[in-house]
């Protein structure tokens, strides 16, 4: 049973960088390049005129960056995936580009195998992030990405908890030993850091986080 061909556009301002990667691409039957481009604009124009099945694309070009060209490719031409290849192995360029719509990132100095494998992996939908990469993609994400409950106080969460199981802003003050007035003001700043705004939603909240069963 014969493959599918997948169709690739190059995409990076350096020539000799874009026939190196043709040169490994070429060689699997089931890969064409459809075309190269030298900068973001041209790769957004050919990625809208080609219909490639996979960009593989610079992240650092002069004029307009892989980043911006990534997302202006997702939005025009949503059936075309972005691979994205750069020397930086700083998880803030990963992240800017995968928040622009690219479905993997590769280093440029990665072997031809790990080149091959992730046009695979994104022609096919899924992600591929470089396993060099990864841990600084891990620590930026953590630095960057914050989880709603970790707004909240420790007794914050544990009055959350108690009003998400049904219980009453006195019965709280009681097993807690505060006023109702503080419990409510607990209350207030919780629905606030949370942007909740009934206790039905403090609930399902609650839920989610698996505070509650």
């Amino acid at each position: 049973m014969s493959r599918t061909t997948i169709r690739i556009l190059l995409a990076d301002d350096h020539s000799m960088v874009r026939q190196g990667f043709r040169r490994i691409l070429e060689a699997q039957q089931d890969f064409e390049i459809v075309g190269e481009a030298s900068d973001g604009r041209e790769a957004v124009a050919l990625a809208e005129q080609l219909r490639p099945d996979v960009v593989v694309m610079d992240v650092a070009m002069p004029g307009l960056n892989g980043i911006e060209a990534t997302r202006r490719i997702v939005e025009n031409s949503p059936r075309t995936r972005v691979l994205a290849l750069s020397m930086h192995r700083d998880g803030v360029y990963v992240r800017e580009i995968l928040r622009a719509g690219a479905r993997g990132y590769l280093l440029k100095d990665a072997f031809d195998a790990d080149l091959i494998a992730a046009v695979r992996a994104v022609a096919r939908g899924e992600g591929y992030i470089a396993p060099a990469v990864a841990d600084s993609v891990l620590a930026d994400y953590r630095q960057h990405v914050t989880d709603p409950i970790d707004l909240l106080t420790a007794r914050e969460r544990e009055i959350l908890q108690l009003i998400a199981e049904g219980r009453t802003n006195k019965e709280i003050a009681s097993m807690l030993k505060l006023s109702v007035y503080t419990v409510d003001a607990h209350r207030g700043r919780i629905m606030e850091k949370l942007n909740l705004h009934s206790a039905g939603e403090l609930v399902r909240f609650a839920i989610r986080k698996g505070l509650i069963d």
